[in-house]
């Protein structure tokens, strides 16, 4: 069996659950550790070995560690690598270098992991935590009057019934600005 064969079998039994929580930003997520606690039995299936390793590299006066995952047919010695990068961040509060070179290791191998292994991480923090954020803004975005300020509220007509965000844009297009009723009617426009 190739190595393709075998990390073909790999990326398709590995399931790799986000078993650690980041109270601070309320989110669950997987560490490099949770994936390769995941990937030992399947390696040893396989007879395949990972090996990671990590660079530093100067970038435009910026370090970043990229790290590498390797994984090895113990049977044949083929091998496949991906590369991910990690800046290391100069102003990080409450670390020492050595704990910021640290997590930003963990965090690129964690990276080279997920490419090597197409895990999907669209739940991980570093991308639904941005989706979650800007979706609960629009959650608690109030539309109001570009004139006066007041809240729109929405309206219904006898077909269908339009939310406050459906109102503001359809006065916006039709006004040019989106007008409440009482901004409306002083203005003389009509509404209908």
């Amino acid at each position: 069996m190739s190595i393709y064969s075998k990390l073909f079998e790999i990326q398709q039994n590995l399931k790799a659950p986000k078993e650690q929580y980041n109270k601070f930003g309320n989110y669950a997520f997987r560490s490099c550790e949770d994936i390769l606690e995941a990937l030992k039995p399947l390696l040893a299936n396989q007879k395949a070995v990972i090996v990671l390793s990590d660079e530093l590299t100067n970038i435009e006066q910026r370090y970043y560690i990229k790290a590498t995952a390797r994984i090895i047919d113990i049977e044949t010695g083929e091998q496949i690598a991906n590369s991910a990068y990690a800046r290391e961040d100069e102003n990080k509060k409450g670390m020492d270098l050595s704990q910021i070179t640290g997590a930003s290791s963990s965090y690129a191998r964690k990276y080279a992991l997920n490419g090597l292994f197409c895990i999907d991480d669209n739940k991980d923090s570093d991308t639904t935590n941005i989706y979650e954020k800007e979706s609960q803004k629009q959650q608690n975005k109030k539309y109001c009057c570009e004139i006066c300020g007041k809240e729109f509220e929405g309206f219904k007509t006898k077909n269908k019934e339009y939310t406050a965000e459906q109102e503001f844009i359809l006065k916006r297009k039709k006004f040019g600005q989106a007008l409440c009723n009482d901004c409306i009617e002083k203005r003389g426009l009509k509404n209908e």
